[in-house]
């Protein structure tokens, strides 16, 4: 199965590779309309996938992740918009020069050809990742979760009728069936029919593709996030950040699930920290410095282990932890953090050099939130995932994310000596 649909995606994103950027944009926003004016059915199709989950016992969490209002239609339509209004990510020269010879080399931006998507739960997932791929001149085959099937299917039919409607092969983007276990292997052993294979999800369903997968992957990775008071952080930032980073949205992946509080402001901020947390229904698993903390305010609390340290909650809990400084935050985060986005809060210029140059994650925050790490936050319009990992892409994924390059030589006439 998975074979012949990414030969018919192939011969799809040929055309669409060679396409002008005026026209992908035109595809592009002919698809934001159609969204914007299809809120109800599309709002109503997803809660047939929510009740249906929500009967048979999702949590909370995830079911935030399934569900689909309006304001989250308009905002899929918006982001839509938003990548249309993008550089062209195609034939940009990255290298360009002369060699004595004569002979111009040009290293410019190419599509990868066919991308697979595995990712679970959000069906908005279906819509970003598609628009970023079709600017940038790619097919996709998309594996959502059954979870969302009516979602996804109903969204890519929308997107097929449009991409027809323009002029393009709606083959583009195609949705392989949820129901059939088996084909998230197929895709995965499909070297040389697919380029590219992307998960975005959970933790076990990552690690599950990078380890299965023979085809090249770029890894999106959990987010067990930190933020670091140090001894210099301004309570007035502190606090907002930390309630915004926790209870925004917390079943995302750029929620806070760790604070580390430097030990000079264990009997000054932490106890506010703890009390805001608690106002804002926040379980708490605390270290035994900052558990001492919280029973002396009479807060309810939880003793920390080891695996609530290494836990991505994506619901209202938090772990808290005492530090010396801010080398022993450092050290925390490598031994529990994911390199997803770390945040410090302080008023010290060099305390926020020394945790730039010394975090690996694939974002760091100054005095901000965590929820900023975010494609649509930083300008992307949307976000094909967040990667974690180290190779050709890190962070927020858009446009350029989803290009690789040919070497271009241009001659006269020359023959190697």
């Amino acid at each position: 199965m998975i074979k012949e649909m990414a030969a018919r995606a192939r011969r799809a994103g040929k055309a669409l590779a060679a396409s002008s950027y005026q026209d992908r944009q035109r595809l592009l926003n002919a698809i934001a309309d159609r969204i914007d004016g299809g809120i109800a059915a599309i709002v109503a199709k997803n809660e047939e996938d929510v009740t249906r989950e929500r009967e048979a016992g999702m949590n909370e969490s995830l079911l935030d992740r399934l569900t689909l209002n309006p304001s989250r239609v308009r905002a899929i339509a918006s982001a839509t918009r938003k990548v249309a209004t993008l550089a062209d990510p195609l034939g940009q020269a990255k290298i360009s020069r002369r060699l004595e010879n004569g002979l111009q080399l040009d290293q410019v931006t190419v599509p990868f050809g066919v991308v697979g998507m595995i990712y679970e739960a959000r069906p908005n997932v279906t819509v970003d990742a598609a628009v970023i791929l079709l600017m940038s001149g790619n097919a996709s085959l998309l594996r959502g979760s059954s979870s969302a099937h009516l979602s996804n299917k109903y969204l890519v039919d929308l997107m097929r009728d449009v991409i027809a409607k323009e002029g393009f092969d709606p083959e583009l983007i195609q949705l392989i069936p949820s129901s059939d276990r088996d084909s998230v292997r197929e895709l995965l052993h499909a070297r040389g029919d697919v380029d590219l294979v992307i998960p975005r999800g959970s933790a076990a369903l990552i690690r599950m593709v990078v380890d299965e997968a023979l085809v090249p992957t770029i890894e999106t990775g959990a987010g067990v996030c930190h933020i670091f008071f140090d001894f210099s952080a301004d309570a007035k930032k502190a606090l907002p950040i930390l309630v915004n980073a926790k209870t925004n949205r917390p079943s995302v992946c750029n929620a806070v699930e760790t604070l580390l509080v430097h030990r000079s402001r264990k009997d000054d901020l932490l106890p506010d920290a703890l009390r805001e947390l608690t106002s804002h229904k926040v379980k708490l698993h605390c270290d035994e410095r900052s558990l001492q903390v919280a029973r002396s305010l009479g807060i309810e609390a939880h003793p920390a282990s080891d695996e609530n340290f290494h836990t991505e909650y994506g619901r209202l809990e938090i772990n808290i932890a005492v530090v010396d400084d801010l080398d022993a935050a450092i050290a925390h985060i490598d031994r529990f953090g994911t390199k997803h986005t770390e945040a410090i809060i302080t008023e010290d210029a060099d305390e926020a050099k020394r945790f730039v140059s010394m975090i690996d994650a694939a974002a760091v925050m100054i005095n901000a939130s965590t929820r900023f790490t975010d494609g649509e936050e930083m300008g992307f319009g949307a976000e094909i995932g967040i990667s974690n990992q180290k190779l050709h892409a890190r962070g927020p994924m858009g446009l350029e994310a989803m290009t690789t390059t040919t070497w271009v030589v241009s001659g006269n006439g020359q023959v190697r000596s």
